[in-house]
């Protein structure tokens, strides 16, 4: 990996989002020298916003991506009431936040000093944590049924070259607790059609209130998907992999420095290696890890990837 570059973000830039009920906010960060940036979609997890995940943002954009955060409607900083009708649908207005920052990437590249001219269109992933995962795994062929129109719509993108999935929820249905079941309806997604190369990562000790199965729920998206796939099963990790939600961020119960390192550099990799940037980076990180004595993790493919 080269040094790093020191990055710009900028914040709060505002799409105009009709038929939402609120503009959607979005940041941007990316580093301050380059051309030919690749762009990675980072979409949080429930309740946060474009304020989180600073260790991966600003890492990525320190390596040469675009890093673009857009604040979905359950928020807490947008703050929706519990009857607002919008809720049942936040699941599908979240991908529709990440497909209206593509259409409207040429605004947001104008908007932040010294970016225009300097984004690779042709190579733009997906990244999201917890329910991030699921809206940035719609991009990649992850189909949900919505539990309003009881249809599993194709939402895929193919401006998505890649994806990054972080303790992103499995298989719905008998896997559910009856908590999840009866407050996460749309929490049901089917990963046949989810073709797209993805890089998914979890923790072993990852055990959400959510499911029946334990953390190797949180596995599903490789297992259950086709197409090139790898999977980082993160020692001793919990939901927040380490410390990826924020520096000190209170939400964090396993922070642990070398994890999100880990996390760090082989997120940064396999978008290199997934989009066509290079790939001795990921070759390096896989090799390192096969060969500790004390490995902070383990990783596999399928599908060639």
């Amino acid at each position: 990996m080269s040094a790093d570059t020191p990055v710009v973000s900028v914040k709060p830039l505002v799409l105009d989002a009709p038929g939402r009920g609120t503009d959607l906010r979005v940041r941007v960060t990316a580093p301050v020298t380059g051309s030919e940036l690749p762009v990675v979609l980072l979409s949080h997890g429930h309740g946060s916003s474009l304020d989180a995940y600073g260790p991966l943002a600003d890492h990525w954009a320190a390596h040469g991506f675009v890093v673009v955060q857009p604040t979905h409607l359950d928020s807490r900083t947008v703050g929706l009431s519990p009857d607002d009708p919008r809720h049942p649908r936040v699941w599908r207005y979240r991908v529709e936040d990440l497909k209206r920052v593509l259409d409207h990437l040429d605004v947001l590249e104008g908007a932040v000093p010294g970016l225009r001219g300097r984004l690779d269109r042709d190579r733009i992933a997906a990244a999201g944590h917890s329910f991030g995962g699921q809206s940035a795994g719609n991009l990649l062929g992850l189909r949900v049924v919505d539990p309003v129109t009881e249809e599993a719509t194709d939402l895929s993108d193919a401006r998505i070259g890649a994806g990054v999935l972080l303790a992103t929820a499995g298989r719905g249905g008998a896997d559910l607790t009856p908590y999840a079941a009866e407050h996460f309806p749309f929490m049901n997604p089917d990963f046949t059609h989810m073709t797209t190369p993805a890089l998914v990562v979890y923790g072993d000790k990852d055990d959400l209130p959510f499911t029946t199965r334990g953390p190797g729920w949180l596995a599903d998206p490789y297992h259950l998907s086709r197409g090139p796939k790898s999977l980082l099963t993160l020692f001793g990790a919990e939901h927040s992999l380490g410390g990826i939600a924020g520096y000190e961020a209170r939400e964090t119960t396993d922070e642990h420095p070398a994890r999100l390192a880990l996390v760090q550099r082989a997120t940064l990799a396999y978008l290199r290696h997934a989009l066509g940037v290079e790939d001795a980076s990921w070759a390096a990180v896989r090799r390192d890890l096969a060969a500790s004595d004390a490995p902070l993790g383990r990783i596999e493919s399928k599908g060639g990837a």
